[in-house]
């Protein structure tokens, strides 16, 4: 069960953590005349996730700057093309970087490589073909995965509700159990998070012989989303 704990006379509710929503916490004094209770409450929402979000990219070999550009290009409008064949939506495309830079790794050699980065949406059904098809097609710097919900204000409220209802239910059984009577609410405040999960390293595609079997796609598990939500509030007592 949630925390629970009651004020006692003339305490002064102390602020909030710095991570919840409200700028600064409002003080409310308590004594004979205003006698509060406050509770709070947690719950969490998970759902199985809609919608992928892929990190796709490539890594041309160094080279001279009007090389490694000419191969870059090559290279991006074949995994574009790959994309856009397998069924994925020009609108679903995103591009998040792009650049021509020399090869840090040996500054002697005064050669460059040309980078570039996509993100593209698609179903988590195919989240392992889509990878497969723009790996296939030269993407070597890619693997990154997303999961998420079309609807995200939809999980939150979902979240937020189921807390507001704990709190308000926590109350009751607080001011049952000390025998007193639940008052109006007076004060009320929120927080919202999502997890933070560490993102899987990018995975490099290896150099194969073109006579090579072409391997099956990756097994990928979607990760479920999750939203919590945390519910502050404050009610007199009758």
């Amino acid at each position: 069960m949630n925390a629970l704990r009651i004020l006692a006379a003339s305490a002064i509710i102390a602020a909030l953590p710095a991570c919840a929503q409200q700028a600064s916490q409002t003080e409310l004094k308590i004594d004979s005349t205003n006698r509060t209770l406050t509770v709070t409450a947690s719950e969490t929402v998970s759902v199985e996730p809609d919608l992928a979000i892929l990190h796709i990219g490539f890594e041309t070999q160094p080279s001279n700057p009007k090389a490694a550009y000419a191969e870059g290009a090559n290279t991006s409008n074949a995994i574009i093309g790959a994309l856009q064949q397998a069924g994925v939506a020009e609108t679903d495309i995103r591009s998040q970087s792009q650049f021509l830079e020399p090869d840090y790794s040996n500054p002697k050699s005064h050669k460059f490589k040309l980078a570039q980065q996509w993100t593209v949406r698609t179903t988590p059904a195919r989240a392992a073909e889509i990878l497969d098809v723009a790996v296939t097609a030269g993407a070597t710097s890619s693997g990154e995965i997303d999961w998420t919900v079309k609807d995200e204000k939809a999980l939150e409220e979902q979240a937020l509700d189921k807390a507001a209802a704990g709190a308000r239910e926590n109350a009751e059984v607080l001011a049952k159990g000390m025998g007193v009577r639940l008052g109006a609410l007076i004060y009320v405040s929120n927080q919202l998070s999502s997890p933070i999960f560490p993102r899987p390293f990018a995975a490099r595609a290896l150099a194969m012989s073109p006579n090579a079997p072409i391997p099956p796609p990756l097994s990928i598990a979607p990760q479920k989303v999750t939203r919590e939500a945390s519910v502050y509030a404050v009610y007199t007592i009758e």
